[in-house]
């Protein structure tokens, strides 16, 4: 990977994995492209990244397609090519499923699977046309196995990995690559924003979350990754042995969850 050749497009680069990832790859040389939804807090990361000014900001909401077309055309007119795009924007869930109203599984759906899908498909044909590219999307262990309370957090990662293999499967001659990124806990800010069943916040930071990764630890898994082309990586502490139980002893996993914290 020559990082002075290349652009990388960041959804949800305003904080957390996104921002942590922006500053890393800025030090390298890359040139960013940073997207999320509030635009004051995209300028804040910029101004951390080396040589700012060559990054662009794309304020960007997942849930409208046709914002996500013209944010393609916009940066594809502006950069020529995108070489790397992360998906990274995403929401949890902090509810039993009886008592979730289905429009919060709605909402999950629309900002962790649909828009990831929409700007994908607005992106791939330039990537096949240049015979070139890679999408790196980060899912979490909750895409490998479920947890309560995160019932459709868990779905929407689900759905991430079986489009994403399938898409990898499709476009391997054209040279066109897929990184899965499965991190465990990681100190954000991501259970202060995760959705109770009523479809408000939580607006409390979970202790697993608290005491987990730092973004900037987790970032750095992620460009290894990326450089060596990796299909998938799991980048957690303890809690990724819960991956091998679910797949070599089920029974065994699927007692442990019921009990297990998870916030």
């Amino acid at each position: 990977m020559n990082a002075q050749s290349k652009n990388v497009w960041i959804t949800g680069a305003s904080s957390g994995i996104g921002e942590a990832l922006a500053v890393a790859w800025a030090r390298r040389g890359v040139r960013l492209i940073l997207s999320a939804r509030n635009a004051d807090e995209l300028e804040r990361v910029r101004a951390q990244c080396a040589d700012a000014e060559r990054h662009l900001v794309v304020p960007l909401d997942l849930t409208k397609e046709d914002e996500i077309r013209q944010a393609a055309e916009r940066v594809l007119g502006e950069v020529g090519a995108v070489d790397v795009v992360v998906h990274n924007a995403g929401i949890t869930q902090r509810s039993r499923v009886a008592d979730t109203d289905l429009e919060v599984y709605r909402r999950l759906m629309e900002v962790n699977y649909f828009g990831a899908v929409a700007l994908t498909k607005a992106v791939l044909p330039s990537m096949l046309e240049a015979k070139n590219g890679r999408f790196v999307v980060v899912s979490s262990l909750a895409g490998i196995f479920s947890t309560p309370l995160r019932s459709g957090y868990s779905a929407a990662k689900h759905a991430l990995h079986g489009f994403f293999d399938g898409l990898r499967a499709e476009v391997w001659r054209d040279n066109i690559g897929v990184t899965l990124v499965c991190p465990g806990f990681v100190r954000t800010n991501i259970s202060f924003n995760a959705l109770k069943g009523d479809g408000s916040r939580q607006d409390r930071q979970d202790e697993a979350i608290e005491a987990g990764r730092d973004p900037a630890e987790v970032a750095e898994g992620i460009i290894t990754a990326v450089e060596k082309g990796r299909d998938q990586v799991l980048i957690a502490g303890k809690e990724k042995g819960a991956v091998y139980l679910k797949r070599f002893t089920p029974g065994l996993f699927n007692r442990l969850i019921r009990k297990a914290k998870v916030t």
